[in-house]
């Protein structure tokens, strides 16, 4: 008789496939009980992402650097 490794994974018990079979179920009723809910919100998420994106978005534009503005406007100085 030779000695066979049993795979151990995640999905070879059966309470971890009744907990997935759950957790799916439960998402399910909860998405779509409270589906309103949810999408009611998304346009005040949409207008308090404006003022993160506006100061990540910059990045250095406009900071308080010493690089000095040339003509291209990008605050970079040219050698010459």
């Amino acid at each position: 008789m030779s000695n066979q490794h049993r795979d151990s994974g995640f999905f070879q018990s059966r309470w971890n496939v009744v907990l997935i079979a759950f957790l799916l179920i439960a998402g399910f009723f909860l998405f779509t009980e409270h589906r309103a809910h949810a999408f009611g919100i998304l346009p005040y998420l949409l207008l308090l992402a404006c003022p993160l994106l506006h100061l990540f978005g910059h990045r250095r534009h406009g900071g308080d650097d010493d690089t000095g503005g040339d003509a291209d406007g990008r605050g970079h100085r040219h050698e010459p």
